[in-house]
């Protein structure tokens, strides 16, 4: 797995490719937190270069959904891979966290 982080103002990007599990989530949870802690107003994971994610993944998105609120940040996503999204979906989430199609719908 790949992450890398970008600022588009006052907002953050943490921009995600590959294998999203037990093996790598730890690293993604500490750009989130990182970001988190840098208080933007707009924490963006982008996980379009998402090919799987676990649950470990998905735990790790759900503490960043919290932190994010608990500072009075907005969390999005970004998602474009169908099997990652189902498993927005299954689990509900994707009525909790707002998911994009793209980066710029996202920034919009």
């Amino acid at each position: 797995m790949f992450v890398s982080t970008s600022q588009d103002g006052d907002r953050s990007i943490i921009s995600v490719e590959g294998e999203v599990d037990i093996a790598s989530a730890e690293i993604l949870d500490s750009a989130v937190l990182s970001e988190i802690s840098s208080a933007p107003t707009q924490v963006i994971v982008d996980l379009s270069g998402v090919s799987f994610m676990d649950s470990t993944g998905l735990g790790v998105i759900v503490r960043g959904l919290k932190r994010a609120r608990e500072a009075d940040i907005d969390f999005d996503l970004v998602l474009t891979n169908e099997r990652v999204l189902k498993i927005f979906s299954i689990t509900g989430l994707d009525s909790l966290i707002p998911i994009h199609d793209s980066l710029e719908a996202a920034l919009d």
